[in-house]
């Protein structure tokens, strides 16, 4: 038994890693008590490295394609065991083959809120979400910093360390912005370009790592998007409340004002723009009406006028997916004037809050009556058969 096993290990090996897990980064050959032979081959495949270690130095590295190990392939391996005038007998060394390919479903989030100074809310607690791409650069310093002696990693092993990353790099570049809540939301697509480059200076050097691209979505408190979509974004004092109603009027029909001189101008906006115009103009000309309403109506001598009623209650605020962007949030109105114009589909991802995450809209509840459709109309009354001939007399 010892000599078959003996004469196994004499025999010239074949060095190859097959993985078809995507989530490994990194794995190690498993030679256990058997030598590599002098002449063994070694393949590394398309998105592969193949980095030799002996006695925990560093030696050769390899790319994509097949090899034949000698001394004048292992050149380092060589200087480090001594082979001066080349080898014939077989070595050991550790073998390491590291993933290079990019991992695409990292998904981040921060787990605490992010405090921002804003200049018409205060103090505004703010989260983030997204998914990163990240992929080994370095295979020598990946191997150092983060593989160490393990005879595997995988990309759990590095995932709660990039999300601290994230986090940590999201709280810097939003302090070093100085933006406001509307700006955050506003260049979200700017502000992960940003986020990513934050991201990429402190794990290039650092593990070896690079992040190709990173998606951020940021997410407001409730009160605050509701604000927001009644145009409460100036005269905000520290309270919350509006010094009086007549400056949230005009500045609510300012503001719809412009944003309908804004859609003229620009024909071919945005799915977003066109949905916002809409409910905008929607609002002014409600705002308008009322105002016209309440001058005409004449004024009774010796009584106080009356009040402004209060506001209807407001619904929930959906925000919605549409190429590729998050958009909104919008009422249940433009909701239905979304569907109508067909800037929206019934599989359109929604969201809103209380929802766990974003789902297709003609799954939510709240929604499906949007997509009801009546029932076939009944066939018409057959008419009456005409009455038996009497018979011939």
């Amino acid at each position: 038994m010892g000599l078959m096993k003996k004469l196994r290990g004499e025999l010239v090996d074949i060095i190859e890693w097959i993985d078809d897990s995507r989530s490994t980064l990194a794995w190690r050959f498993p030679r256990y008590q058997n030598e590599i032979k002098n002449g063994a081959e070694l393949i590394v495949r398309e998105g592969q490295r193949a980095v030799f270690v002996y006695r925990g130095s560093l030696a050769d590295e390899f790319g994509p394609g097949h090899y034949e190990l000698s001394t004048e392939s292992l050149p380092l391996l060589s200087t480090l065991q001594g082979w001066k005038h080349g080898f014939n007998s077989p070595f050991r060394s550790e073998i390491y083959f590291i993933n290079t390919r990019p991992v695409t479903d990292l998904r981040w989030g921060t787990p605490q809120p992010v405090t921002v100074r804003d200049p018409d809310f205060k103090m505004v607690q703010v989260r983030a979400n997204g998914l990163c791409i990240v992929k080994v650069a370095d295979p020598q310093i990946f191997l150092r910093e983060v593989i160490g002696t393990d005879s595997a990693v995988e990309i759990d092993e590095i995932t709660e360390l990039l999300r601290r990353v994230i986090t940590l790099a999201f709280a810097d570049m939003i302090t070093e912005s100085g933006l406001g809540v509307i700006d955050l939301q506003g260049q979200q697509v700017e502000l992960s370009a940003k986020l990513r480059d934050f991201v990429q200076d402190r794990v290039d050097d650092e593990y070896g790592l690079a992040i190709p691209e990173l998606t951020m979505n940021i997410s407001l408190p409730d009160e605050i998007t509701q604000a927001m979509t009644r145009g409460v974004a100036r005269g905000v004092e520290e309270s919350g409340f509006l010094d009086n109603v007549g400056n949230l009027d005009r500045y609510q029909q300012a503001k719809a004002a412009d944003a309908m001189v804004a859609a003229a101008e620009n024909p071919g906006g945005g799915a977003m723009g066109d949905m916002m115009a809409m409910g905008m103009g929607v609002a002014m000309a409600g705002q308008m009406a009322q105002t016209m309403g309440g001058a005409m109506q004449p004024q009774q001598s010796g009584q106080a006028a009356a009040g402004p009623p209060p506001l209807p209650s407001q619904g929930p605020m959906y925000h919605v997916a549409i190429n590729g962007q998050q958009q909104g949030p919008f009422s249940m109105e433009q909701m239905r004037a979304g569907l109508g114009n067909g800037q929206m589909q019934p599989t359109s991802q929604v969201w809103t809050a209380g929802m766990a995450g974003w789902a297709a809209a003609n799954t939510v509840p709240a929604l499906q009556q949007l997509f009801a459709t009546p029932p076939p109309l009944p066939p018409d009354d057959p008419a009456p058969s005409p009455p038996p001939t009497p018979p011939a007399q």
